[in-house]
């Protein structure tokens, strides 16, 4: 059994200082095997990387029961967080967003019988419902841990003042949003409030879907026809070999510091955090155990002043939304 060091979000959810992004389990970005997938889990746990995230809506229910098959045996190593909120298929981009009270609790139900336990440790909002106040599914959220079936709570692409009203009805543990270094518009708002508030930052996607690990090299890469990515506009092909240029740097500060891209992607989120002052904890996720050791270790790299200025210029220079609907986003909405 291995170890990690620990991160305390808000509300004093304490967790492994990086976690592991369920998603990647599903057939989101292609192919996917469950034998494999756990066994990456099981990875994931022996070497203390035990904050697992995942959704209801992954993979329609599949992830939280792939996920609820390692917690049978092993539910007391986990920091486990999912989420309610999206109504419709990710990988159509056919959604919705619905936070009534009703759906709330039908939610929750329905993932702690997925997942095979009585209790979740963070629950999060996974879109906002707009036409809601938020102070409405806050509070049939804040309900939850009052019946001992949540423990934090957790809220994902909110802007400053949605989470500032959230707080206001209950604390809040953590907000989970994209964040990377080709991905920083929440650094504007949305990590201020967090770290002014005392809630965490959960950066998903923090290595640009694979993009920032080297793993897409040109459009022919996403030409499964159920990779997503495809559809996003900063993976098109007009602008996609332009921003790989943010992958030649990180690949050169990688062979400066002897570390993986991945690594240098990582280290970066982790002191770009430091430097705003909000307790962080990325959520990479991936299908091989071997990327679980890899992406552990980036918490030993450290860069420097100019490595830190390289990266950030050449994330400056990347082109298309980081969204199928920029609308689906806290940005278009700040």
């Amino acid at each position: 059994m291995g170890t990690l060091p620990t991160t305390e979000l808000g509300d004093g959810l304490t967790v492994s200082a990086i976690g592991f992004g369920g998603m990647a389990l599903t057939p989101v970005y292609g192919a996917v095997d469950d034998a494999e997938s756990l066994a990456t889990l099981h990875h994931c746990l022996d070497v203390g990387m035990t904050f697992i995230d995942t959704a209801n809506v992954y993979g329609g229910g599949a992830n939280e029961w792939l996920i609820g098959q390692v917690l049978a045996d092993r539910r007391d190593e986990v920091i486990l967080a999912t989420k309610f909120g999206i109504d419709g298929d990710p990988t159509t981009g056919r959604l919705k967003a619905r936070g009534d009270a009703a759906y709330v609790r039908q939610c929750l139900d329905e993932s702690l019988d997925r997942l095979g336990t009585d209790v979740v440790d963070l629950y999060y909002m996974h879109r906002r419902d707009v036409s809601l106040p938020i102070e409405e599914t806050v509070g049939a959220m804040s309900e939850l841990v009052t019946a001992g079936k949540v423990r934090h709570l957790g809220l994902s692409e909110v802007t400053a003042d949605e989470l500032r009203a959230a707080v206001a009805v209950h604390p809040i543990a953590a907000v989970q949003s994209e964040w990377s270094i080709w991905s920083r518009d929440v650094e504007r708002n949305v990590v201020p409030a967090a770290a002014e508030l005392g809630v965490g930052f959960v950066p998903y996607s923090p290595l640009g879907r694979g993009f920032l690990a080297g793993a897409v090299r040109s459009a022919a890469d996403l030409s499964s026809p159920s990779d997503f990515r495809s559809r996003i506009p900063r993976f098109a092909a007009d602008v996609l070999d332009a921003n790989l240029a943010v992958v030649q740097v990180i690949t050169s500060i990688a062979e400066q510091v002897g570390a993986t891209p991945a690594q240098v992607a990582l280290a970066w989120l982790r002191q770009r955090a430091e430097a705003l002052g909000v307790a962080s904890v990325p959520i990479p996720g991936t299908r091989r155990a071997a990327r679980v050791d890899e992406n552990a270790a980036s918490l030993s790299v450290q860069l420097d002043p100019d490595q830190l200025e390289a990266l950030e210029t050449a994330g400056a220079g990347v082109s298309g939304h980081r969204s199928v609907d920029p609308n689906w986003v806290s940005s278009a909405r700040e």
